[in-house]
């Protein structure tokens, strides 16, 4: 075969594609605004439990024996009537309260392993359809729940088989081209803090927990017009052998953009990820070499860190000094400058040094806040809300530094394993407002020493850029020796 010929029948990387669009371009703000709805949704639901099983204040008024307090009470009265304490009567069990935060996040946890595979083998585009959809639908089951328990099983349901965040997330990492990735997630990414500040004004205005089920999770029903807005993931499509459907996905996005694609390398168009393997071949493949089960586990430390300070500084915002909704609301908008400032480092920086510096930064911040004068409310809250900051920080980077360590074709499932059972964290910090009977500080105390050490660990991980990205398991573990891999002459 000539030269000539080999040259003809050479395939072109959807990546060479992908490089010639902007995110400036009509195309990609569309999807860019679609998942900034998903993601404005994703965070109210699973932030909505900290206003609607709000903790409600309540006496005795009647005890079973000589009416006195020495007898055991069996009747209470709430200062909040109508309240989901008061409904389900929880005086005197607060860890019933608590509880409904644990289940949401475990139910989160179970549902990693049910809608990745699902969105790996029926598309991104349906799974977040069907996700978002059924979101809703338990979202307003559970408002209309006559019975606590009822009500949790709502609650696990809806985290397991409602979460449209997972897809979504997937989709965006695979419609830009690398050198656009990272300011593509994190512009999306700001639908998070729309979120947390829409539910803190929409618990303000709409005080009665089951109304504002009803108004936080009605529009979701409407996630079924996704089929007709939204494209499915071309890279997805490729590896499902789709090429026809993937290059009319891409003409139409050039055409939307004004772009001219050349049709010859359309046809020849490729994806890496053209093999499918059995989930359990791929895990063992990586498991068997010792630096990539190190990495592992210092990502699994860094998930349950980041998901247990974050959620956990969340739900105790709320117990500070001043106006729960406000301080929530603030907690919420220091998350959107700090969206840009961690983009800005990551695009001109690497990854240890930033991830490190913000575990240790949280660290300092969240043990020496309870420390503060009860004389200097706005500097306990100041270093409350910095170091929510700093774990909103440390999340992000996580989130890609995660899918950077481990190579292409184990990289999604190893990705869905750490952050799966990395939400050990979110189940646990529900619980931690409980700890506030001990000592008010103690929470805090315990997120700063957390921090400390995920930012330890962090030193048994090499340093890696967004700019090379290892396809086999002899290039990951390559990483850091050099300062850039020639993947093409590296093999497995």
């Amino acid at each position: 075969m000539t030269a000539g010929a080999q040259s003809e029948e050479k395939t072109v990387d959807l990546e060479d594609i992908l490089s010639k669009f902007s995110i400036s371009g009509r195309y990609h703000l569309e999807i860019a605004a679609l998942a900034f709805l998903v993601f404005t949704t994703n965070s109210m639901y699973t932030s909505n439990y900290i206003f609607v099983a709000e903790e409600v204040n309540y006496r005795c008024t009647k005890y079973s024996i000589g009416g006195n307090s020495s007898g055991d009470c069996i009747e209470w009265v709430y200062d909040k009537p109508d309240s989901f304490v008061a409904e389900f009567q929880l005086a005197n069990q607060e860890w019933k309260r608590t509880l409904v935060g644990t289940v949401h996040s475990f139910g989160y946890m179970v549902g990693l392993f049910i809608v990745g595979p699902m969105s790996d083998r029926l598309g991104r585009k349906t799974v977040l359809i069907v996700t978002g959809v059924l979101g809703g639908v338990f979202g307003i089951a559970r408002s209309f729940s006559p019975w606590y328990w009822l009500y949790i099983a709502f609650e696990f349901f809806e985290a397991a088989l409602g979460d449209s965040c997972s897809p979504a997330f997937i989709l965006i990492t695979e419609v830009i081209s690398t050198n656009h990735r990272i300011k593509f997630i994190f512009l999306c990414s700001l639908g998070y803090s729309f979120g947390g500040l829409t539910i803190s004004l929409a618990a303000w205005l709409i005080p009665y927990w089951r109304t504002l089920l009803q108004v936080l999770y009605a529009p979701a029903i409407l996630f079924f017009l996704y089929k007709y807005a939204l494209d499915e993931s071309p890279r997805w499509l490729l590896i499902k052998g789709h090429n026809d459907r993937a290059v009319e996905i891409l003409e139409k996005a050039a055409k939307k953009n004004k772009l001219q694609l050349d049709k010859n390398a359309l046809d020849k168009l490729s994806c890496e990820n053209n093999k499918e393997a059995e989930f359990l071949d791929i895990i063992k493949s990586t498991f068997k070499s010792k630096l990539l089960r190190r990495r592992f586990f210092v990502c699994l430390v860094w998930w349950t860190t980041s998901t247990f300070v974050n959620y956990g500084l969340t739900i105790n915002s709320v117990s500070l000094q001043g106006n729960k909704y406000l301080n929530y609301a603030l907690l919420s908008s220091v998350d959107i400058p700090g969206i840009f400032i961690i983009g800005y480092i990551l695009i001109k920086f690497k990854r240890k040094l930033p991830l490190t510096c913000c575990f240790f930064a949280a660290a300092v911040l969240c043990v020496s806040q309870p420390f503060v004068s009860a004389d200097l409310p706005a500097v306990s809250i100041f270093l409350y809300m910095a170091g929510k900051m700093m774990s909103t920080f440390y999340f992000n980077i996580t989130y890609l530094y995660t899918s950077e360590l481990f190579p292409t074709y184990t990289r999604n499932s190893m990705h869905a394993i750490c952050s799966s059972l990395g939400r050990i964290g979110s189940i646990i910090s529900p619980q931690t407002p409980l700890l506030m009977r001990y000592w008010f500080g103690l929470p805090s105390l315990i997120f700063g020493l957390a921090s400390l050490l995920a930012g330890l660990v962090t030193f048994l991980v090499p340093d890696v850029s967004n700019d090379v990205l290892p396809d086999t398991i002899c290039e990951a573990e390559k990483l850091g020796k050099s300062k850039k891999i020639d993947l093409k002459k590296v093999n497995i």
